[in-house]
């Protein structure tokens, strides 16, 4: 789960992580009053779950609230795309308004998962900014890490030995080293996948603040942490993933043309590299998981067919905890109801087979069964050609 910088920002400052003073707004009107309430130069930034907004023109300083309000006039309903949303962008519904700062350096902190070590990485760079991403492939000798043992926990002599590899003077590193302590203490409290600030900045008066952040939250933690649930903004998701949520579904647009209802993650990868390889593209990753009922099933296949991308239907089942046979009656409730019109082809393997494609045939419905995983691909591609034709 993704939160709004203004959101991460307020997680920051209450665990102690200095942030310059802002103000969230609607409007354009809202906007100019949070530059008056500010006061000096402001900087008012569009608020969506992407990075890059600086490049496409997302953040713009104004040095009057008149100014704040024209840009946020520009920004706000309107899309802004940036390289990670993609062509049609996103539209920006608020804006942060917050007290510019005069920065002398910037400085990338971030901390992650590292897999391979089985240990949390944190990581930082004197060259920070929003050129990060080249600095890292370009120079590599510029960012630095450390690897912390989570039964051990990040340890203070890390923390300095990562601020201290800076290059800033002595009192400045140990402001740096005491906010990696605390962005650390965010991670854990609020069972991040990765955290950013980018940039971390020192002042021309020697201030460090966090002038940007980021914060991605482990869904499968959000039990934890319900008030941190109730940060989620819908509206910056797929309609259909926000649905597929509510459902229990693991549901993850893509941009193809053939919807896939699997039960598995493993599985699911399996399915769309079969379906490229036969010639299509996958429209989106649906994982209905083992332990699926005959309703999520259900809606699982109404949030394929309701997306106008698909062109046909792809579902692969192999039937381990979830029966083959529950499958069949979730499928045939669905399709009678939404009147599907497009091609359907459902391959079934494993527990309770025989009745599950007993159901199937008894349907009425024209499904496409197939045996085999080739013989699947065969039909899905088939069925794309003569849709798109």
């Amino acid at each position: 789960m993704r939160i709004h910088e203004f959101q991460a920002k307020e997680i920051l400052a209450a665990h102690g992580i200095p942030v310059p003073p802002g103000h969230v707004a609607s409007t354009p009107e809202e906007a100019r009053q949070a530059a008056e309430t500010l006061g000096g130069p402001v900087v008012v930034k569009a608020q969506i779950y992407a990075g890059g907004r600086g490049k496409a023109g997302g953040v713009k300083a104004a040095t009057s609230p008149e100014g704040a309000e024209k840009i946020a006039g520009d920004l706000l309903g309107n899309p802004l795309v940036t390289h990670q949303t993609g062509p049609n962008g996103r539209v920006v519904r608020r804006v942060l308004i917050e007290k510019a700062t005069p920065v002398k350096k910037e400085i990338y902190l971030g901390i992650a998962v590292d897999r391979s070590r089985r240990a949390v990485a944190v990581i930082a760079s004197p060259a920070g900014g929003v050129d990060i991403e080249e600095t890292a492939s370009q120079d590599p000798s510029l960012i630095s890490k450390e690897w912390v043992e989570p039964a051990v926990g990040l340890r203070p002599f890390q923390a300095f030995r990562l601020a201290l590899k800076m290059g800033n003077d002595l009192p400045t590193t140990r402001k740096i080293a005491g906010i990696i302590v605390s962005f650390y203490t965010v991670f854990l409290d609020c069972d991040c996948l990765l955290a950013e600030i980018n940039p971390l900045a020192i002042s021309a008066d020697g201030e460090v603040l966090a002038i940007d952040a980021k914060l991605n939250l482990d869904d499968n933690a959000l039990y934890r942490h319900p008030e941190i649930g109730e940060l989620r903004d819908p509206s910056e998701e797929d309609p259909l993933e926000v649905e597929a949520t509510s459902y229990n579904l693991n549901y993850i647009k893509l941009d193809g043309n053939v919807g896939c209802l699997v039960n598995g993650a493993g599985l699911a990868m399996a399915t769309m590299d079969l379906i490229k390889l036969a010639g299509a593209s996958p429209a989106n990753f649906l994982d209905v998981g083992g332990g699926a009922t005959e309703e999520m099933i259900e809606k699982g296949f109404h949030i394929l067919v309701d997306d106008p991308d698909v062109r046909a239907v792809f579902i692969n089942i192999f039937g381990g905890i979830l029966r083959c046979d529950i499958l069949a009656h979730g499928i045939v409730a669905a399709a009678k109801k939404a009147r599907i019109r497009i091609p359907v082809v459902v391959r079934l393997e494993g527990t309770s087979v025989d009745e599950g494609r007993e159901i199937l045939d008894a349907s009425g419905l024209k499904f496409r069964s197939a045996s085999t995983l080739r013989e699947a691909a065969a039909f899905v591609a088939e069925a794309v050609k003569r849709a798109t034709a």
